[in-house]
């Protein structure tokens, strides 16, 4: 299974120690865990743009499948992104901000919300959406993720998943250069603050378990981000009407999310259940974990 995945990816050969050393542990742990709940079991996975949450998700549900024959599903926040017409509506009734995805109120929170209530309940016979960042729209739902047969476990992921909304006096003052030219006054950035505290947070109650990347810092993130780019743009050679992004455009891109990112990591650890400390090179660095069964965010 592992040899697959690797090729599948196109992942170092060293991959297989950070298998061992952490994924494998985690992912038997999530295992352990989940046997104790009554119906599906719910991982949140939070991280920043280019952590690498696709890839773990990824492995811990291959490696379930394969080791447990569970019935395991992927989700990512970025999934349930709003069309860019949608968005384009938020743009004219609220703040020209809103157009760009990312951020809190750019997602469509209802279908994820119903999304989270039929997992939980085993239900069967719907799609989970799927987004096309190349395209910057959903997939057709022909290409949306089925569920045929009842789901055991749940990952999902998102880079603002689990992170707290921030309190007045960090609203007060802009961030960085984007902030600083668009939202002075800082309507856009606590519009995005209220949505994460109306509608994002109620839903982490419904997660079992909570899992943080941890960044060393938002430094990296434009490089990682970068990189992202790359592989997205290598997928998509000769795609007509392409939304993918120059380098400069995602330097512009990444500082939409360095408000809630630094929020993540200075605030998320504290409640997680397990945490991969990443360095520069996104190798992690430790995973202390924690006894607690439960996310507590």
């Amino acid at each position: 299974m592992l040899s697959d995945f690797i090729k599948q990816h196109k992942l170092p050969e060293n991959f297989r120690l950070t298998v061992k050393d952490y994924y494998k542990p985690l992912a038997d742990r999530i295992f352990n865990q989940s046997k104790q709940a009554d119906n599906a079991y719910f991982v949140g996975i939070n991280g920043c743009q280019g952590s690498g949450k696709s890839t773990l998700t990824d492995f811990i549900a291959s490696y379930l499948i394969a080791e447990y024959q569970l019935n395991v599903v992927v989700m990512s926040l970025d999934d349930f992104y709003l069309t860019s017409q949608k968005r384009q509506q938020l743009a004219t009734d609220i703040h020209p901000l809103l157009a760009t995805r990312g951020v809190p109120g750019t997602h469509d929170i209802t279908a994820l919300k119903e999304t989270l209530s039929k997992l939980a309940a085993h239900e069967t016979g719907f799609s989970i959406p799927r987004f096309n960042k190349a395209t910057d729209e959903p997939f057709p739902e022909s290409e949306w993720t089925l569920i045929d047969k009842p789901v055991d476990i749940i990952l999902l992921e998102g880079w603002c998943w689990g992170v707290q909304p921030q309190t007045d006096e960090q609203l007060k003052s802009p961030i960085n250069e984007l902030e600083l030219q668009h939202d002075l006054t800082g309507e856009w950035r606590n519009y995005v603050n209220q949505q994460l505290k109306d509608f994002y947070e109620p839903l982490y109650h419904k997660m079992d378990f909570w899992l943080a990347l941890q960044a060393p810092s938002f430094d990296c993130v434009y490089q990682w981000r970068l990189e992202q780019e790359e592989k997205l743009k290598a997928r998509n050679i000769g795609l007509c009407d392409s939304k993918i992004m120059s380098p400069a455009q995602i330097l512009n891109f990444t500082q939409y999310f360095q408000r809630l990112s630094v929020q993540g990591c200075n605030t998320i650890s504290n409640s997680a259940d397990a945490i991969f400390h990443l360095g520069y090179d996104r190798k992690i660095t430790d995973i202390p974990l924690t006894d607690v069964t439960t996310g507590s965010l």
